[in-house]
């Protein structure tokens, strides 16, 4: 399949693709940076090719060479956002269908906006520090230079020379250590990945790692502090990827690693291949945290086997992996939870668009991405719209079971490959060729192109959701003379989930009075309660009720965690509480270091703070 130009990628895939990488590096906590080295193995796509670009952002280039003779390079104009061309210049010509090993040395930056590196104090540990990647969007760009587009897939290999005292771990096959014959003080760690794969899912993590087996091809990775807890968590794992084999086809990335991340790391969950990361947010012993490693599992066949060609087809990735994080959840619960779920998605969507504005066109299913930070556009969109449109399709189309036919379909038929959301509906109208007439009458350019909610709000069973809206209800309605009828009793029949789901239905109301947040604490002791969903919609429900009690809590949980889904609306509503606004923005400014930069960029962008001249964040 020819790519398609990527609005977020100065590499040109269709002169040359990259088939693998050979990655060195020195991960040095003294000075922030790594010292690098890598070997591309290009494939010429054209005729008399002598040069090609790559993506890198804040990098510093020693020296490039091509099949080992020294290649002369430039580097470009630097963009805003999406980092500086390296042009290089190759000393022959090649041609088609010819391969060259290029070769880069380089530092990485100490700012690099893929590498988050945390002070001993910032661990569970407190005794040595901590390096995390997290490349997704197009963040490889600051730790390799390479064509950083989803639409070009390569195997890697790598070795990583790191202080003895601390373990190495990547997205990929562990492949032995041994002494750094350079230094006696450091381990060299090797890793295999022989599945091609684009650059956003390359992962490096370092530090005082432990790990637990729990499954026959599962580790869970963390700091001892917290690795038995993490054990327990996620001790389902092995039949949750039963489950996901059984929809999907055959797990063909060998290992299926879960590493707990310190609390800064910016998202709930990451698909790296062989290596997942989870925040330890959902560390609550509580199991109903678990849809999130049900999502990770699901990105083995959407997004890391058929991935999106460009980021402005996101939704291929996320809405087909909530889709299959669903039926999961289905298979080991029940149809009602399935439905409660998407219930739950729906209201997240209405929460984007909201925020977004019903009008922005970052709320398109398939946004245009032309100079857009890929970053700025992230939102529950692709996950949720996504969701939305294909659950529309299985109703259309004959049911859960017919749909899900076609989506392991339309796993194996672009397995390894990227895709545009034109291949993928044109794969959809051959499957179901019986069914154009049905195809034909669906809005395509409403889902798709139009910004806001869907053209459909799908009708789903309320059966599990319908306990959660008579309590809400009770709440919005309640007089204060009606605050004696609420017991504790009113959540003892409800699950986790649905008192997420209460919470969620009543940030969707008017805040309600603070009289009434004093007696659901009363009641329900909803600040003793850890499950980290819980309690960051209990905290904002408190935030609009101006219950100046619960503006510590709300600060507490903004800053000692640093998820974006959390730490990002925690702060807008403390900003927007009047009498906090400025300790909203002295206590961003006072944690900003501790955070990702990517959480920093955005939270600052959210309070209306300059970036950090020093940091850029």
């Amino acid at each position: 399949m020819a790519p398609v130009a990527d609005p977020s990628s100065f590499s040109s895939p269709s002169k040359c693709t990259t088939k693998h990488l050979n990655l060195t590096y020195r991960v040095d906590f003294d000075s922030h940076v790594i010292k690098g080295k890598v070997s591309l193995t290009l494939e010429v796509l054209e005729d008399n090719f002598s040069g090609l670009t790559l993506d890198t952002k804040d990098l510093q280039i020693a020296t490039v060479t091509a099949n080992g003779q020294e290649a002369s390079f430039t580097m470009g104009v630097q963009h805003r956002f999406k980092g500086t061309p390296l042009e290089i210049t190759l000393p022959f010509e090649l041609s088609r269908g010819q391969h060259v090993i290029v070769e880069v040395t380089y530092d990485t930056a100490p700012s690099a906006s893929a590498l988050q590196w945390l002070r001993p104090e910032q661990t569970a540990g407190k005794k040595q520090p901590y390096l995390f990647s997290q490349c997704q969007a197009t963040h490889c760009r600051t730790m390799v230079p390479c064509q950083d587009t989803p639409s070009v897939k390569h195997t890697y290999y790598a070795q990583v020379s790191v202080p003895r005292e601390l373990v190495a771990l990547m997205s990929a096959m562990r492949d032995g250590q041994e002494a750094d014959p350079r230094d006696n003080s450091r381990t060299i760690y090797r890793f295999r990945q022989p599945v091609p794969m684009p650059s956003y899912l390359i992962a490096l993590v370092v530090g005082a790692l432990e790990n637990r087996e729990i499954g026959p091809r599962t580790r869970v990775w963390s700091e001892k502090e917290t690795v038995d807890l993490a054990a327990f968590e996620f001790s389902e794992t092995e039949s949750m990827l039963k489950t996901a084999e059984q929809l999907a086809g055959p797990y063909v990335w060998g290992q299926y690693d879960i590493l707990v991340l310190p609390p800064s790391f910016p998202y709930g969950g990451m698909e790296n291949p062989c290596l997942t990361y989870a925040t330890p947010t959902l560390l609550a012993g509580d199991r109903s945290l678990s849809n999130v490693i049900a999502h990770e599992i699901s990105h083995s066949w959407t997004g890391n086997l058929v991935t999106n060609q460009t980021w402005e087809h996101f939704w291929l990735n996320e809405g087909h992996t909530v889709y299959l994080e669903r039926m999961i959840g289905r298979s080991m619960e029940n149809e009602q939870f399935r439905q409660f779920k998407a219930i739950g998605g729906w209201k997240e969507l209405q929460e984007s668009v909201n925020t977004f504005g019903a009008k922005n066109p970052l709320t398109n299913l398939v946004p245009n991405l032309d100079e857009v930070d890929t970053d700025e556009a992230f939102s529950s969109v692709p996950y949720e719209k996504g969701f939305a449109l294909l659950y529309h399709l299985e109703e259309l189309l004959g049911g859960p079971e017919v749909f899900m036919g076609f989506i392991k379909s339309y796993i194996q038929m672009f397995t390894y490959s990227s895709i545009t959301t034109e291949e993928w509906k044109s794969y959809l109208f051959t499957y179901f060729k019986d069914k154009v007439d049905i195809l034909n009458k669906v809005d395509w350019n409403g889902w798709m192109h139009t910004p806001g909610m869907p053209p459909v709000k799908p009708q789903y069973d309320t059966t599990l959701a319908d306990a959660c809206i008579a309590l809400c209800q009770r709440w919005a309605k309640a007089k204060d003379s009606d605050l004696t009828q609420f017991s504790a009793g009113d959540l003892k029949a409800l699950s986790s989930h649905q008192i997420i789901e209460f919470l969620a239905l009543l940030l969707q109301e008017e805040p309600i009075p603070l009289s009434h947040v004093k007696r659901m604490q009363e009641v329900y002791n909803m600040n003793a309660i850890k499950n980290s969903e819980i309690r960051f919609r209990w905290l904002r429900v408190c935030v609009r009720a101006r219950w100046e009690e619960a503006v510590p809590l709300a600060f507490k949980m903004a800053t000692e965690q640093g998820r974006m889904k959390f730490t990002r609306p925690l702060f807008r509503e403390l900003y927007n509480f009047d009498k906090f606004q400025q300790e909203a923005v002295s206590t961003f400014i006072k944690h900003r270091g501790a955070m990702h930069p990517v959480t920093a960029t955005l939270v600052a962008k959210d309070l209306k703070v300059e970036p950090d001249k020093s940091t850029g964040v």
